[in-house]
Parts: structure tokens; sequence; C-alpha cells
């Protein structure tokens, strides 16, 4: 089976602050593939095709449930994991990767009305979108149309609460250390005014999306080695234990730890959410 090519590429310039990075994946085989995403909490924008056609057959998650994806979906935070399967053809997809708060802040939806599921182009605005990414003669050109519309939405000036985006920016500065008390304290709020504000900004709770950012973090720190021992991991990112550790990697990537570690180095791009094939 040809392998799938991965390509990482930054944002336009003037969407830094709502999208994270966006990843190309480029399949030239005949084969079906799979693809195993574990989740990083944040949304995302997903166009695939394979000559004018959806190449994506369907999604499952772990819980079972299965949809089937328009060519051009807008995703929301998922917390567990996933298989995509592609129909046996070549494929190409662009997937851009937003901001946690994107959803709101371009869109102007709330964000916990998405999670954990998705919407077609028509319910997002992009109906319009879809025709011209199919017509587009180039990946490049794909990704200009995909940035000329999100740069539209940009400047239609949604409201952004400040609050959340500060939490965020703390929770990503101190993955290991951060609690939700720790947030309730800086920002004076109630635990109920902070999560209901949370949520409907990132689609996931603060617990949940923490909890997230630290498998996403443990991910890190076993691929790079730094830490021969899965005790040595759960201690620096806080977990309550070694046990609490495994519950969640399990929770998160549908596999054991002993054969997450044998696969860590297959997973792609942190960003652009665990994947592999």
């Amino acid at each position: 089976m040809h392998s799938i090519h991965f390509a990482i590429l930054p944002p336009p310039a003037i969407l830094k602050n709502e999208v994270e990075c966006v990843r190309i994946a480029d399949y030239r085989g005949e084969e079906a593939v799979t693809i195993k995403v574990s989740p990083t909490g944040a949304p995302g924008m997903v166009f695939h095709h394979n000559k004018g056609h959806a190449a994506l057959e369907h999604i499952v998650t772990h819980s079972g449930r299965s949809f089937c994806p328009p060519p051009l979906f807008l995703s929301g935070p998922v917390i567990e994991p996933s298989v995509m399967t592609y129909k046996k053809t070549a494929f190409t997809t662009v997937h851009v990767i937003f901001k946690p708060s994107a959803l709101k802040t371009l869109f102007g939806i709330n964000a916990s009305q998405l999670a954990p599921g998705w919407i077609g182009p028509q319910e997002c605005g992009a109906l319009d979108l879809t025709s011209q990414l199919m017509e587009a003669r180039s990946g490049q050109e794909q990704i200009a149309l995909l940035t000329t519309f999100l740069v539209a939405l940009l400047k239609q000036e949604k409201p952004r609460d400040t609050l959340v985006e500060e939490s965020l920016r703390l929770i990503h500065a101190h993955i290991g250390s951060l609690h939700v008390k720790d947030l309730l304290n800086t920002f004076h709020l109630s635990e109920r005014q902070f999560e209901r504000r949370f949520t409907q900004a990132v689609g996931l709770t603060p617990q949940a999306y923490l909890r997230v950012k630290r498998f996403n973090a443990a991910i890190h720190l076993i691929k790079t080695r730094r830490f021969a021992r899965l005790t040595d991991v759960a201690a620096a990112l806080n977990f309550t234990d070694q046990s609490h550790l495994i519950h969640d990697m399990k929770a998160f990537s549908g596999m054991t730890p002993t054969r997450l570690a044998q696969q860590v180095d297959d997973f792609y791009h942190e960003q652009a959410g665990h994947a592999f094939v």
C-alpha cells in the first residue's frame, strides 16, 4: 500500500489568532485507508476529495457513533478517539485546525452545540465554497479559497470572550500544574459562570479540555523520550498517579499504554491531532 504524505502548513498571518495550522494529507494509492485519530479538543474544517467526489467513506468514534460527512464540513471538538475510513481511491484532504475558541470568534457558533459533532457547508455559510474547492486546480488554490472564506468571516467582527482566551493561554502555558480552581481564583468567577462561558466558546468544559490537553502533552513527552517510565510522565504532568495517566491514555487513544508507546513514533504532528495509519 502506498503511504500517505502529510504536510503541516502554518496559518496565514492574518488568521494566526484563529487558526493553529493546516494539515494536508495526500494519498496516491488505490486501496482503502483508515486513519486513527486521537482528540486535541480543537475544532476544524475539513475538505476531502478525489476528482470532484467525496473521499471519506465514514467516521466512527470509539463509542460507536458513525457519520458520513460531505466533502466539506465543520467539526466541533471531540474528546474520544475515532477512525476515518476512506474509499478505495487516491485522495487529498485539507484540514484547517482552528484555535479552541474559533467556532465562536469566526463562525459565531455556540461551540457547545457542535461538540461533539459536525455541520455541512450550508449550515456554516460555505455552500458556494464547496463547488469552488471542487473546481480548484491545485492544493494551493484550495488553500487560497479557504483562506479567503475565513478572512471574510473574521472581518465580520463577532464578539470575543477575552477571559476565555486568556484562560486558554494559561492552560497551554501551565498544562502540567494548572487546575480549574486556579483559573477561578485568577478570574474571580464562580465555577458555574466560568464553565458556562468556557463551554460556549470552546465546546468542552474546562475539566474536559484540561484532560485532553494533558493527554496530548503526555504523548509528546513519550514521543520525545524525555522520560523512561510512565510514572515519570505522570509526575511531570501532575496526574494523581500512574493509573490515572493510563486511564486517560486508554480513553483518548483507544489503546493500552504499551501499544501506544510502541506506536507513538507513528503519530503525526501534535497540533494537527494525533493520527496514525
